[in-house]
């Protein structure tokens, strides 16, 4: 297990630790489509996607992006720190063959009681580098020395 992030060892302009997934199959799109039982036919039916709707192909599904974009902020801040908002939008479609890269970078920082509260921005990227879902995340961080971030998190403790 990584050591804990604390506050106190950000600065702004920081890169947190990418997160890869791909290339995309269709095999991928279609079950987590099954799974979040969206049966929309651009994420499984080329046919209709292509020929009926004008798309390049089957498309990956928006909640699996912001699956993603939450799963590299809630693995970055572990156990010790909570995601307490995240904020992104759908610009890009992505496809099948498409290999995307969740990335986030400090933009701000703030001491609030015992914690620290992180502002990001996050993004989605694809394999040329095109962001297709831009967004803004805040973390909330253990200070050095300081106690872990209360589970269940409640904004009360930051005043």
């Amino acid at each position: 297990m990584a050591e804990p992030i604390h506050y106190d060892a950000l600065s702004v302009g920081d890169e947190i630790p990418h997160l890869v997934k791909g290339p995309m199959t269709t095999a991928h799109i279609m079950r987590w489509s099954a799974a979040m039982e969206n049966w929309h036919k651009i994420h499984y039916d080329w046919r209709y996607a292509t020929e009926h709707d004008n798309l390049p192909d089957v498309l990956v599904n928006g909640s699996w992006k912001q699956h993603v974009l939450a799963q590299l902020l809630v693995d970055w801040v572990g156990e010790d720190g909570w995601l307490w908002k995240m904020n992104f939008q759908y610009r890009g479609m992505n496809v099948p063959g498409d290999t995307l890269t969740a990335w986030g970078r400090v933009t701000g920082k703030r001491e609030q009681g015992a914690y620290g509260v992180v502002e990001l921005e996050i993004g989605l990227k694809d394999q040329n580098g095109k962001d297709g879902s831009p967004g803004t995340a805040v973390v909330v961080l253990p200070r050095k020395n300081g106690p872990k971030v209360p589970y269940p998190f409640c904004p009360a403790i930051l005043e």
